[in-house]
């Protein structure tokens, strides 16, 4: 639609311009046509969607459904909702004063009709952006009939000095101010039975009733709803007349790879320019930090049907780079690298984003998370370096002998979390064999990147039973094994 038609003012200059009205779902259906033909992205910021969800969002924006979005937590069903509006015509004309958006056209209201009865051509419209033309709710136990529909108001009552069966006493709902809207019900199974009863007409023919008051408001809305299969079966459930008014359901789920949740948590993160100029982060650490909610996910411990958040990844990865940035600060340096032991600073952010089993709370929040991490580190460390044999033939030589061996005739290494990066590579600089084993099956590292992965290479020895660690201080002691027996008898 061009702009310069928000330049009209009255209905009559509007029929003059030869301005053609059409339905949300028409303007929706349309504008995605459009830009399907022209190759733009319809549902930017969204990933991993590509080849499933988003192509059946359009099929039913196609076929002008409402749609519910059936899906665990964090699987960006509230986003791909939102970013609906964006298929929405630029402007849209309503009757100037009108509490529903009234078109011009099609006046459903008592006040829009009266205007264009008694106004004709001079009744005045004002423009709506489609930025205000979306409506949301959550679904709780205590929302009513009047918050949705409406119901009969006293005081307008009484200021306009209307009896009660005069229907300008109504004061409308959401549902009724959301006429010609994107209107968004958020956990619909938590929305008590006979309130969903209340939407059946309202999906399909457009009655409404209003405290006695038989409305023939034939609204129209865009409806989208978002439900958790948890809440589906466990808290309530869609009634089956209401589920045979929604034209489509639509499943989410969660990343398939590490790569797209990779995309997902740089996105979200929301990092202060500080943290991205001082603190730099190995491609290594963040391939773990999104393997943990891979790891979360298949979890015995864990909830499968509460699901792992996207959330958890992106709070995780904040957490990461502050753990960073407070050795930065109490060490009054500039810059630094992330280590690995800087993921013990991410626990907070796991512990808060799951959902235990019993066996899980036995364990513990805090342990289940160091359980997730250190399972991450040992999917990641058998992908990049040899399998670590359990059963040793003693003739024969393996690639970690080397290493064992260090720590076996050496006192171990401490590596201390507050430690200043040349101390700290210090450290690890004295494993000689350590630097070997990259050389041999990791020769392309970036130099940025060493020792980031000769501390991974630590954890993942001790994570396989070649090594020792433990927690000493505020950092992490690494020696041999019966060094490690020894202490444990002590």
């Amino acid at each position: 639609m061009s702009l310069n038609y928000t330049e009209i003012q009255t209905f009559g200059a509007l029929k003059a311009a030869g301005y053609q009205t059409k339905s949300i779902k028409e303007e929706l259906r349309g504008n995605l046509m459009q830009k399907i033909r022209q190759g733009e992205t319809v549902f930017e910021g969204v990933h991993g969607y590509e080849d499933t969800v988003i192509p059946e969002l359009e099929r039913a924006i196609l076929s002008k459904h409402n749609i519910n979005l059936l899906g665990l937590r964090g699987q960006a069903k509230t986003r791909l909702a939102r970013l609906m509006v964006n298929l929405l015509d630029e402007y849209i004309p309503v009757v100037a004063g009108s509490e529903i958006n009234d078109d011009p056209f099609a006046p459903i209201s008592r006040y829009a009709q009266e205007q264009i009865e008694t106004q004709g051509d001079q009744t005045p419209i004002t423009w709506l952006h489609r930025s205000e033309r979306f409506a949301e709710k959550l679904a709780t136990p205590d929302v009513t009939v009047a918050d949705l529909i409406g119901d009969v108001d006293p005081i307008k009552a009484a200021n306009l000095k209307l009896n009660y069966a005069d229907d300008r006493v109504i004061h409308f709902g959401m549902i009724p101010r959301a006429n010609r809207c994107i209107f968004v019900i958020n956990e619909l199974p938590d929305l008590q039975a006979r309130i969903q009863v209340a939407l059946f007409n309202i999906l399909q023919e457009g009655d409404i009733q209003i405290r006695g008051f038989k409305l023939r408001l034939p609204l129209d809305i865009q409806f989208i709803f978002t439900a958790n299969p948890e809440d589906y079966t466990n808290r309530g459930s869609i009634v089956t007349p209401l589920k045979d008014r929604i034209g489509s359901q639509i499943l989410t789920h969660y990343p398939t790879s590490v790569a797209t949740a990779k995309k997902i948590t740089a996105q979200e993160a929301g990092l202060e320019t500080a943290q991205k100029e001082q603190i730099y982060v190995p491609e290594l650490a963040l391939d773990l930090l999104e393997q943990i909610s891979f790891e979360a996910r298949e979890s015995e411990f864990i909830d499968a049907k509460s699901g792992v958040s996207a959330r958890m990844g992106i709070t995780a990865f904040q957490n990461l780079l502050s753990a960073a940035e407070l050795r930065i600060l109490r060490n009054g340096d500039s810059e630094t690298a992330i280590r690995l032991s800087d993921f013990m600073g991410i626990i907070p952010a796991i512990t808060g984003k799951v959902e235990l089993v019993y066996e899980g709370e036995q364990e513990g929040a805090a342990s289940v998370a160091i359980q997730l991490l250190e399972s991450a580190v040992k999917t990641v460390f058998n992908s990049l370096f040899p399998k670590v044999e359990k059963l040793q033939k003693d003739n024969q030589r393996y690639p970690y002998d080397d290493i064992v061996r260090w720590f076996s005739e050496e006192d171990g290494i401490h590596l201390s979390d507050d430690a200043k990066d040349a101390d700290y590579k210090s450290q690890l600089d004295q494993v000689k064999p350590l630097r070997d084993l990259l050389d041999q099956y990791q020769p392309d590292t970036k130099p940025e990147d060493v020792y980031f992965l000769l501390e991974f290479v630590l954890w993942g020895l001790t994570l396989h039973s070649k090594l020792s660690k433990y927690r000493s201080g505020n950092g992490s002691q690494f020696e041999d094994n019966f060094q490690g027996y020894l202490r444990d008898k002590i």
